[in-house]
């Protein structure tokens, strides 16, 4: 195949822990996920995804695994940064208040992760829109946390509830999208005028674009990957046309009406629609095969992020009086 060149912000190579380029899971926080703190203690939305095919480390990029502290990814590493920069930012005139809510898209079905409920609403709540605040979940838990540890607790509870299953591209597959949320509130009292700021960071670990004849799927799995590639395809479509928007230049308005962005064809981009071309700063993970049999599914996923860079959001401090 021809050779194609892509230019993104970061590559990061993770095949081989013996190799001098390799990148830990701290290298890629303290790159990526300081960023997304960063950003949430200046009052700004935040949000980081990871896209990719089945198997080429999305899930462990976001969540990691327990067996050590090392092997943590971005997620739990965000979670203990946010608590740390609080513990060290305390003083009597800043209160902080942090609330956790964490959700699965599953054949364009929405479940709370947090709900002990096994009742049939929890397994397809509905997505609304609020006129100011952009799309919500109704009835999605919010669990206040006071410290990391609680965080950890409702974070190994959800993820025990959520959907995996086996398939030939990976033993464990995620074949759903996981939403994990953290709204970072910031009151000060600095001044005669106190202030409030709210800071939603989303942290979202995607199922895996795949071939159905690479996953040997049939019944259940064939209509997971069917509604998984649905809500991806319709992510790609929202990403493009946001970048055709921007490359219309001076005529960016007439080009948003002219082109229709379908954040409603699927209930992800419904969910992330503030977090693509809208009040966020938003990263996107793209993971890939070093695989030569995996080349078509890599170089669709480059192609994807290259689509992605042309997006320009329009992050705002969410700040408000509180008298």
């Amino acid at each position: 195949e021809d050779s194609k060149d892509f230019t993104f912000d970061h590559s990061y190579w993770s095949a081989d822990s013996n190799d001098k380029h390799f990148a830990s899971q701290e290298q890629v926080f303290d790159d990526l996920g300081t960023d997304v703190l960063g950003a949430a203690f200046e009052g700004y939305n935040a949000c980081i995804f990871a896209y990719g095919q089945t198997g080429a480390g999305k899930s462990y990029s976001m969540m990691g695994m327990a067996v050590c502290t090392e092997a943590e990814g971005l997620i739990p590493r965000i979670c203990r940064g946010l608590y740390s920069r609080m513990k060290s930012c305390a003083d009597d005139k800043t209160e902080f208040r942090t609330e956790v809510s964490y959700l699965e898209i599953y054949n364009e079905k929405v479940r709370d992760l947090l709900q002990p409920s096994k009742g049939k609403d929890h397994f397809n709540l509905k997505v609304r829109e609020h006129p100011k605040e952009g799309p919500y979940v109704q009835d999605l838990t919010k669990h206040h946390v006071g410290d990391y540890e609680g965080i950890e607790r409702l974070m190994d509870s959800g993820n025990s509830n959520r959907t995996v299953a086996s398939t030939n591209m990976n033993d464990v597959s995620s074949r759903s999208h996981a939403i994990f949320t953290l709204s970072f509130t910031q009151a000060k009292f600095y001044t005669d005028m106190p202030s409030e700021t709210v800071s939603k960071i989303h942290l979202v670990d995607l199922a895996g674009s795949e071939r159905a004849n690479s996953t040997g799927a049939t019944g259940d799995r064939l209509k997971e990957g069917a509604n998984i590639n649905k809500s991806l395809v319709t992510l790609g479509t929202v990403i493009s046309n946001l970048g055709k928007v921007v490359d219309a230049g001076d005529s960016k308005k007439d080009a948003k009406k002219k082109l229709f962005i379908p954040y409603r064809n699927s209930v992800l981009t419904w969910l992330l629609k503030d977090s693509l071309g809208g009040n966020a700063k938003t990263i996107m993970i793209a993971a890939i095969s070093p695989a030569d049999v995996n080349y078509s599914e890599t170089l669709s996923t480059l192609r994807y992020a290259n689509r992605a860079k042309n997006i320009i959001n329009k992050p705002t401090v969410n700040e408000v009086n509180m008298i």
